[in-house]
């Protein structure tokens, strides 16, 4: 094992002094880069955003934008990181460093006022700028406003603001962010940064960071990494550290092992066969998505609606699925695609179907020891499928409740049901009793309001800050109901 690194910046710098639990974010300030900021400590205001070199899906490197309260800096041995800092191009002879073009535009649009969120829409800005397929629109007829050439979520530029998602301010305004986010070209042939796409990115490394009775560990294979689980069956297993990285900030976790999965090849592969999809489960859902690229439509309707982009770029189905929460996003629209489970311990791996695996509040039949390799998928999908997500904002934020629906419809009959419900139940469920009510009999006004009754009452509605129980039940019935006026002219024609 070498000492463990990040190369900031350009420059290798090692983690130590840092403590295993320590963020990117306190690790950068602690070195007087205090451009990247903490604003919530829980991955949802982007004031702490950074770039990461990753495995690109279109080119060699992707430059990446994470948040840094979130991920451990022993997370990043090995690792390549810029900061707002390391955007702008170095002056030489005296002269000061030159403003990265984002930069640029966010200053000459009045895209910032007190400052404290710049740094990290520039650097969420600055990942969307590098993004490889990345492209103008038709220009704008003369006269005509350029921010409306395009949908009200992409530029003229080819710029989608939901890089942004994960990045609030408070005092600017969005308009002048988005009018800068517009603006930006193309990366010139010398942009350093545009270039670094055409190379391979840093390797993962072995790592084991060990400090005051804690230890961050990496393996280089997945039977490396399961022989660990077996000898310390207490370890806490991460991937992209959204879940794990607001525990530590906010509940001031501190675990004596630490397991990091996230760089494993055997968990980061995505196989489309002939009757199955497999997808690892440490492929973060924005490497998911744009590999699948609209193949799978259910999936591809509820990863906008997951988070924001920056937890996207962490975030894995293995994760959200791991942790066991009624109220992960990803589990609904799984049951409903009639997934099954890879799991794998140091004895071999058994496949369970997701319908099967909750078996309580965050509790599952994966035993000690035990990991999610991938997530299967069956083909062929159901024709007809919907991804409704009720919560209080449309993106970044939390499901009251969350329905996903994958039906055959043939002739008018529905052949298959199949309905996932997060949010109402101490798991995600399965709505069986819907399902049934629905196979085998007209997709008609009179068995869809048939249905919406039952659907109501599936799993057991609580009351708590995000929602009543009588919302929750009301909310259920109605998205059958929303789900049929939407199809069924297409299901008809």
């Amino acid at each position: 094992m070498t000492e463990a690194r990040i190369t900031l910046n350009g420059k290798e710098t090692p983690i130590s002094p840092a403590a295993p639990h320590t963020t990117v974010l306190d690790f950068l300030r602690e070195r007087g880069l205090t451009g990247t900021k903490e604003g919530c400590a829980e991955g949802e205001c982007g004031a702490c955003s950074v770039l990461v070199a990753r495995p690109g899906v279109n080119k060699p490197t992707d430059w990446v934008a994470v948040n840094a309260c979130l991920v451990p800096a022993a997370a990043l041995d090995g690792q390549e990181v810029i900061t707002s800092e390391g955007l702008a191009t170095v002056g030489e002879d005296g002269t000061p460093p030159a403003l990265h073009p984002v930069q640029e535009e966010m200053a000459v649009r009045g895209g910032s006022q007190c400052g404290y969120c710049t740094p990290g829409f520039v650097c969420s800005m600055a990942a969307e700028y590098y993004r490889p397929g990345r492209c103008a629109h038709a220009a704008p007829a003369d006269g005509a406003d350029a921010t409306e050439a395009a949908d009200a979520e992409h530029g003229p530029n080819g710029f989608d603001l939901h890089a942004l998602s994960g990045n609030l301010c408070r005092c600017t305004g969005y308009r002048p962010i988005r009018d800068a986010a517009f603006a930006v070209g193309e990366p010139t042939d010398e942009d350093p940064l545009a270039r670094r796409r055409e190379q391979s990115p840093p390797a993962p490394v072995a790592t084991e960071y060990a400090r005051d009775d804690s230890t961050f560990l990496r393996r280089s294979t997945l039977a490396e990494t399961l022989r660990v689980l077996r000898e310390r069956p207490d370890a806490v297993v991460v991937a992209g550290s959204t879940d794990y990285g607001v525990e530590v900030n906010i509940r001031s976790r501190r675990e004596g092992c630490v397991v990091a999965i996230d760089r494993l090849p055997e968990l980061r592969e995505l196989r489309v066969e002939s009757d199955h999809i497999e997808i690892g489960a440490a492929l973060t859902l924005t490497e998911i998505e744009r590999r699948l690229d609209g193949s799978v439509p259910l999936l591809a309707e509820l990863f906008p609606q997951f988070a924001s982009r920056l937890i996207r770029n962490g975030a894995t189905l293995g994760g959200n699925l791991g942790t066991g929460s009624p109220i992960g996003d990803s589990p609904p629209v799984l049951l409903a695609l009639d997934a099954s489970l890879v799991l794998a311990d140091a004895d071999g791996e058994r496949e369970v179907p997701l319908a099967d695996y909750f078996t309580g509040y965050r509790q599952s039949v994966r035993r000690p020891g035990e990991l999610i390799r991938a997530v299967r998928i069956p083909l062929p999908l159901s024709p007809v499928a919907a991804f409704h997500k009720i919560a209080k904002r449309r993106f970044d934020d939390i499901s009251s409740v969350a329905v996903a629906f994958a039906l055959d419809i043939e002739y008018g009959i529905v052949r298959k049901a199949r309905i996932g419900l997060g949010g109402v139940a101490a798991t995600p469920i399965r709505a069986r009793a819907t399902e049934t009510a629905l196979e085998g009999r007209p997709w008609s006004v009179e068995t869809v309001e048939a249905a919406a009754r039952l659907l109501r009452a599936e799993g057991t509605p609580m009351n708590d800050h995000r929602a009543s129980a009588e919302y929750r039940s009301a909310m259920l019935g109605q998205s059958l109901l929303k789900l049929h006026a939407q199809t069924t002219e297409a299901v008809s024609s």
